[in-house]
């Protein structure tokens, strides 16, 4: 109307975090077209940063998108961020009465429910109590019991479920799959939980810096999303890589995470399956016993183990060595493998950093938790039960 440029149109970058921008603006989200159906739980998957809070928040109408539009039919709850529509000043009981209002429920609706929610949320004792006093824990219980017990039309849950423990978390969890499959309602649900994506939803959305990459079942997106990641290394090839991993003593041909319990090596790994580290190489030296070992790290950088053995190799000829690591074994996390070559004489042939990396995936237990499980090993013991 002024007579000068829209500065949106100037707008050309996508959301890269991990790169400087020229631009003062970005686009948090383009180019983001879907469509979910009644009785639908969508499940939004993506890496930090690659804009599915904010997605939530326009599905949420608390953010207005720039361009675009969105069109929802039936009375939506959100659950964005821990304790979202609750006044830390009032008590749980006042904050189920406001939280409801909000979301347009009658005073006799919220009555109605008020006790279901009370002992959803398991805070009975302190319900009279102002919310400021209560822990983060406490705070999602109480914000999740509500927006999940007024019957909305469309609940809408970001990564909140994580702040919970394991009882509230399969209690959630639970709560969620009634919502969808007894009473048909629409959930759409943000987590880096890929067992609970797989296990709750119907379809699923892969976001990458701010745009929809591509969508539909859960599981053929996660593993989508798995093998996009840069811990997602599983294999280096000397032939296709321009950063040779070798020196004068040392070649590394091949080196790759092979999934032995699947006849597709390349298939995802979850805590059950067995799996394979194999390392091909080139001798160069004069001698003929190579010791070849590795560290496995988690993606924090934790040692969870080493192993290491000699082999006889002949100069110049390339040697194929496997390492097998059984399934029901490690827990699922992130995990990078550090190589390293040697030999009686030398003692530090190669050493090389985060050649392979990796993500061992979680599956769905009969427990009904899939929160994460202490430990860095998460091994299938035997237990004998003896009565006297």
């Amino acid at each position: 109307m002024i007579g000068k440029d829209d500065p949106y149109l100037k707008i050309g970058e996508t959301n890269d975090r991990t790169q400087k921008g020229s631009s003062e603006y970005v686009w948090a989200l383009k180019d983001i077209n879907f469509e979910v159906k009644q009785g639908e739980v969508l499940g939004i998957i993506g890496r930090n940063g690659a804009g599915k809070s904010t997605l939530l928040k326009i599905l949420s109408r608390t953010t207005s998108p720039t361009t675009g539009s969105v069109k929802i039919k039936g009375r939506v709850a959100s659950l964005l961020e821990v304790g979202t529509g609750f006044h830390p000043e009032l008590s749980g009981r006042e904050n189920i009465f406001l939280n409801g209002a909000i979301l347009g429920m009658t005073k006799h609706e919220i009555k109605s429910k008020f006790d279901e929610i009370v002992d959803f949320a398991g805070v009975e004792r302190y319900i009279d109590t102002p919310v400021k006093r209560y822990s983060s824990g406490m705070y999602v219980r109480l914000a999740f019991g509500v927006a999940a017990h007024l019957e909305p039309e469309i609940l809408i849950v970001d990564e909140v479920l994580a702040v919970g423990d394991a009882e509230f978390q399969k209690k959630a969890l639970g709560k969620m799959k009634d919502v969808s499959n007894k009473d048909g309602r629409t959930v759409l649900f943000v987590s880096h939980n890929m067992a609970a994506v797989e296990t709750l939803c119907n379809i699923a959305l892969f976001m990458e810096n701010g745009k929809l990459k591509q969508s539909g079942t859960p599981v053929q997106m996660i593993k989508n999303y798995l093998e996009s990641g840069s811990f997602q290394n599983r294999i280096y090839s000397a032939s296709e890589n321009a950063d040779p991993r070798e020196n004068e003593n040392i070649s590394v041909v091949y080196a790759a995470v092979e999934n032995a319990s699947s006849q597709d090596k390349d298939d995802m790994i979850n805590v059950h399956s067995a799996f394979d580290i194999r390392i091909v190489f080139i001798n160069k030296t004069k001698e003929d016993i190579i010791s070849v070992g590795f560290d496995l790290h988690t993606g924090k950088g934790d040692i969870v183990f080493s192993s290491v053995n000699k082999f006889k190799c002949k100069p110049s000829i390339c040697t194929d060595v496997v390492c097998h690591i059984p399934g029901d074994f490690l827990n699922n996390d992130l995990y990078n493998v550090h190589l390293y070559f040697h030999t009686n004489a030398m003692s530090g042939l190669f050493f090389y950093k985060d050649i392979l990396g990796f993500e061992i995936k979680d599956v769905e237990r009969e427990s009904g938790y899939l929160g994460k499980i202490n430990g860095f090993v998460r091994p299938k013991l035997d237990w004998e039960e003896n009565h006297t």
